[in-house]
């Protein structure tokens, strides 16, 4: 059952912090700045940068520098890992939640056969 890979463990920990997902919120419009991603965030500009380096390291962003401006821009490969992985618990649940009710409509009272 852990045949998990630390890709995987590293998305769902990036997925954790909600500045993150804001981040990947902003991310999602189209390509964006350090700075403009630092904006509406409530925090240093250097915690902005540790944010996304969770972020590189997970690949769910990639970042580049031109200049003295470092653009960000989402790489939602990392997220039909996670998307894959979520999708299989689920479906997983949901078959045994069906054998559940079948047999629980089998062994209602009055319908002994």
């Amino acid at each position: 059952m852990l045949h998990q890979t630390p890709t995987l463990d590293r998305v769902f920990h990036a997925l954790a912090d909600p500045a993150r997902r804001s981040m990947l919120e902003r991310l999602s419009a189209g390509p964006a700045s350090v700075s403009e991603l630092a904006q509406p965030l409530p925090m240093s500009l250097s915690a902005v940068g540790q944010h996304l380096a969770v972020l590189e390291a997970s690949g769910l962003v990639k970042t580049e520098k031109v200049g003295r401006v470092r653009t960000c821009t989402l790489d939602a490969g990392a997220l039909i890992q996670a998307e894959k992985w979520i999708n299989e618990r689920r479906i997983g649940w949901e078959q045994k939640l069906d054998r559940l009710g079948e047999f629980l409509a089998q062994t209602k009272p009055g319908t002994e056969t």
